[in-house]
């Protein structure tokens, strides 16, 4: 029974040290640069345990420490800071309904490499994902030997399932219950299998954590590309649902008597504010919609159907200050650039619609990453397992990416 004992406090201790240490790995990779000091006071443990855990992480090669770089905390010698390293990154994935982008993306939230190219036609799942791989390419052929992927997240504008990445639906693609986590991972090889999120929830987790959003516990991000879907982080914690799908807020019933949606139905909102209304009021092209940003940047006052979109916005995101109560309401996708053109539309509408108290408390604003909000979401999606267990990710992860996406 002694025996057992002491067995079952090593395997405890064991997953202490391996918590604690991606617990400091998370701490630096989202600040990129913090003094041991800091993390002692962050963290609540001793100076020597978090020097341990620092000088491990040094040699799994995935931070080092450097010279001070700011303020001391306390009397004594400025703290030594820890920074991360490029000794593990992720594949990044933005699946939008008129484009792709892939980035490489090291610790510390930076993009190390991104390539661009278009969506095949028709949308078709296996060919959207060989063209995700061929851009995967592209992204890895200058990586630093001996770095180690370690995960591949992948923003997809659909409902998803996150146990296993079937798309349940997402109109705009024309999909429904397609599986595409497997059959990305078929091309994947010895990569291993992709994670997937909902744009919108993955927009929201990066403005959170390194955008608009940082410091703030409630937050809406509206993704507004050729549909609509809201990603809201409520007391810090993303709103899921009962089966993850919650923030389908382009489906919203908004005009009784409306347009007909990509989902079946008449009236949703995102058929009032999504690409498709917009490059209407503008007299975009329907075949150039994937150039609506560029288009929007051309116009400097906005004509008034513009102004209309403006004001549908406006109501529906009073809508949601009533019900959610958020602190800050971030415009990515083309309502990025629509919002600058019909904010004083936005405002008013807000100020007719929302309630005092709730409105007194909201902003609405752009996104502190700019366009990159999804990318980096998926980013931060792909780094979960490596920041939860830095060990035991590091000892699956795909030391050549190029030869196993050639394969």
């Amino acid at each position: 029974m002694a025996s057992a004992g002491r067995a079952g406090v090593g395997t405890n201790q064991e997953d202490v040290r391996r918590h604690n240490l991606g617990t400091v790995l998370g701490h630096v990779h989202r600040a990129g640069r913090l003094s041991r000091a800091e993390l002692t006071a962050r963290m609540g443990l001793n100076r020597s345990t978090i020097a341990g855990l620092v000088a491990e992480l040094e040699s799994l090669g995935l931070a080092e420490q450097a010279k001070p770089s700011g303020a001391r905390l306390g009397a004594g010698r400025p703290s030594v800071d820890v920074k991360a390293r490029t000794g593990a990154y992720v594949l990044a994935v933005d699946l939008r309904v008129d484009g792709l982008t892939v980035a490489r993306v090291g610790l510390g939230g930076v993009v190390q490499s991104r390539a661009t190219g278009p969506v095949p036609f028709g949308h078709d799942p296996v060919a959207i994902a060989s063209s995700v791989v061929e851009l995967m390419r592209l992204v890895v052929k200058d990586v630093e030997p001996g770095a180690a992927l370690v995960g591949v997240g992948v923003g997809v504008p659909g409902i998803i399932r996150a146990e296993d990445g079937l798309v349940r639906l997402a109109p705009n693609l024309g999909w429904r219950d397609v599986p595409f986590a497997e059959i990305l991972a078929d091309r994947l090889g010895a990569i291993g299998v992709p994670v997937l999120g909902n744009d919108a929830d993955l927009g929201a987790l990066a403005e959170h954590l390194r955008g608009a959003g940082v410091g703030v516990e409630d937050l809406i991000y509206l993704s507004g590309e050729v549909g609509v879907g809201a990603g809201v982080i409520v007391s810090g914690h993303k709103l899921e649902g009962a089966g993850g799908y919650a923030g389908e807020v382009g489906h919203m019933p908004f005009l009784p008597d409306g347009k007909l949606c990509h989902c079946g139905a008449y009236g949703c909102w995102e058929t009032e504010i999504g690409a498709g209304a917009i490059a209407l009021a503008i007299g975009c092209p329907p075949e150039r919609v994937g150039a609506l940003g560029e288009f929007l940047e051309g116009v400097h006052d906005a004509p008034p159907d513009l102004r209309l979109v403006g004001q549908h916005l406006g109501r529906g995101v009073a809508g949601l200050v009533n019900v959610l109560n958020p602190r800050v309401v971030v415009l990515g996708g083309y309502l990025r650039s629509l919002f600058p053109l019909v904010h004083e539309d936005v405002e008013r509408e807000l100020a007719v619609h929302a309630l005092t108290a709730p409105r007194e408390l909201v902003k609405v604003t752009l996104p502190g990453l700019g366009g990159d909000s999804v990318l980096h979401g998926a980013a931060e999606l792909a780094f979960e397992p490596l920041l939860a267990d830095p060990v035991g990710r590091l000892a699956t992860a795909c030391l050549d990416a190029d030869a196993a996406l050639s394969a």
